[in-house]
């Protein structure tokens, strides 16, 4: 029953659905708004159920083509794990630091990690980026941004 990849996968999907469906049961509702805030996670939850019972119940038989291509090669997998390890570096630091220089730090150094070597550039590009969205996110969109230890 559980031979193919797309039958383990789905099983799996369908666990994270669950488990995203209940906390979006969880969220607070409010008195005074039409559209709530747990719509779209219900919605997105209620899809992702569909979605891993649509693949469970597709019959793709794997080819031996598909099987080479689903071989990840060690050094791709060590990329993942320290972009991994850099978003978490990332998220126990924002409230920190706050959101411009860590954004900046992490653009810096997921870009260099991954083999990008014009540091000038780097650097400019990841500093007026991360400018550029806090500036649209408190200016324009009235959303706050952790503004950590520089003087925002």
């Amino acid at each position: 029953m559980l031979k193919s990849i797309n039958s383990r996968v789905s099983l799996v999907l369908l666990v994270i659905a669950i488990v995203y469906l209940i906390f979006s049961y969880q969220l607070p509702s409010y008195a005074y708004t039409e559209v709530d805030a747990d719509v779209i996670p219900k919605v997105l939850g209620w899809l992702l159920v569909f979605l891993a019972i649509l693949l469970f119940f597709s019959k793709d038989n794997e080819t031996e083509a598909q099987r080479q291509k689903r071989n990840i090669p060690k050094k791709e997998i060590g990329m993942l794990l320290g972009v991994g390890a850099l978003i978490f570096i990332y998220i126990f630091l924002l409230e920190i630091l706050g959101f411009i220089l860590v954004s900046a730090l992490f653009i810096f150094f997921c870009s260099l990690f991954l083999g990008y070597r014009s540091h000038i550039v780097n650097g400019i590009v990841s500093i007026a980026f991360s400018a550029f969205i806090y500036f649209v996110f408190t200016s324009l969109l009235q959303i706050s941004l952790p503004s950590g230890i520089l003087p925002l």
